[in-house]
């Protein structure tokens, strides 16, 4: 009987606490949602509890200019880039997803000291790009944490009206237009037409162009085609952002350029920085386009051998055909992220957020995690070979 009664007595007590862990859990899956959302649905970045993810600060060291390629916090590729040259500052897109907003802003506050961004430049309508401008309407976008003076965007577009994170980014960029914002398509500002400019000040020598695009008036058969392309020159140096440009894109860009050099100010007709178009896939950055501008140094947004867009290894970012073009004209490749194992959301600094710096004739390049170039890194030996880095 002494044994029975024990046994109920365990069966209750076992009921009863299987009763108060269903409670706890319930009450668990309520609450820690919330409050990890409410991480993000900050309202004011300097007065809330909730702050951006600090980073450390990479050293300027009275750079003239210094071009930052940004990590966003996630397995995902994308583009996000800082140019500060003095107090100006332009941010070229924020992707990847909506959460990578607090991953960016946290970056940003390093570098942003009076809250204003002057150029905001949205390349195209692809979520890994324009993500942080197309956050839900209780999350804090760009435009929330920033004042932006002047934003500039894809003048062409595929996206429907009816798709949310298009519609999303409608909303925020009318919002902050609404507040003062000055807002052109890259075909008004390629023809300096309705207040829009060609070239814009950026100061201490420096200026930002927005280059030719054929598809800045023409249809495209792929959201990519339609990138604003930009130039940032000054004091000698150059640096090319062409978004997600593709093969047809390449093609008419650097016909535009190398026939017309007097629409552009190189010199010996190369650039010192590239940003690989497309995170360095095996349609961009093509052998023609870069038989024009000869880049000295590239670098790449990415998360390094993610099968996130394809499970074949060769095609994965950076690919194998990449490799073998870019390597014709420099070793000096840079990338951001590295894939650990996607499918369990692991990821880690390739180079980390990379920092480009000139000063006078000297450029350097700095990075948040290390300074090793592709060539000479392990995965690039176990994954990638090129012949004209003797891998």
């Amino acid at each position: 009987m002494a044994a029975k009664k024990r046994a109920k007595n365990g069966k209750g007590l076992t009921f009863f606490l299987s009763i108060i862990a269903i409670v706890i859990g319930l009450v668990a899956g309520l609450i820690i949602p919330l409050y990890v959302a409410e991480a993000y649905f900050t309202k004011n970045i300097y007065t809330d509890e909730f702050a951006p993810v600090e980073t450390e600060p990479i050293q300027m060291e009275d750079a003239d200019i210094s071009v930052h390629f940004l990590e966003l916090g996630n397995k995902y590729t994308g583009d996000c880039i800082l140019i500060k040259v003095g107090d100006v500052e332009v941010l070229i897109d924020c992707g990847s997803r909506a959460d990578s907003v607090m991953t960016v802003a946290g970056y940003l506050n390093n570098y942003v000291s009076d809250g204003k961004l002057e150029y905001v430049i949205i390349t195209h309508a692809h979520q890994d790009h324009y993500a942080g401008f197309a956050t839900p309407e209780k999350m804090n976008s760009i435009f929330d944490l920033y004042e932006c003076e002047t934003i500039i965007t894809f003048a062409k577009t595929n996206q429907k009206a009816t798709n949310t994170t298009y519609k999303n980014y409608l909303r925020e960029l009318n919002a902050e237009i609404a507040k003062g914002a000055n807002h052109y398509t890259a075909d008004k500002c390629y023809n300096g037409t309705d207040g829009a400019q060609k070239i814009y000040s950026l100061g201490a020598g420096y200026e930002l162009e927005i280059l030719y695009n054929a598809y800045y008036w023409e249809a495209a058969s792929t959201e990519n085609d339609y990138s604003v392309c930009c130039m940032v020159q000054g004091n000698g140096k150059h640096f090319l952002f062409t978004g997600d440009l593709e093969k047809t894109g390449e093609l008419a860009l650097g016909a535009r350029y190398q026939t017309d050099h007097s629409e552009i100010d190189f010199d010996s007709f190369s650039v010192d920085l590239y940003k690989a178009g497309h995170h360095g896939s095996k349609t961009s950055s093509n052998a023609e386009f870069l038989q024009v501008f000869k880049p000295k140094i590239c670098c790449v947004c990415c998360c390094a051998g993610s099968k996130e867009y394809t499970s074949n290894k060769n095609n994965q970012f950076p690919t194998q055909d990449f490799i073998d073009r870019i390597s014709v004209y420099t070793d000096k490749v840079y990338i951001t992220t590295l894939c650990v194992d996607y499918d369990n959301n692991e990821f880690i600094s390739f180079n980390g957020n990379i920092v480009v710096l000139a000063k006078g004739s000297d450029i350097d390049v700095k990075c948040s995690d290390n300074t090793t170039p592709l060539k000479d890194t392990v995965w690039f030996n176990e994954n990638r070979t090129c012949a004209a880095w003797g891998i």
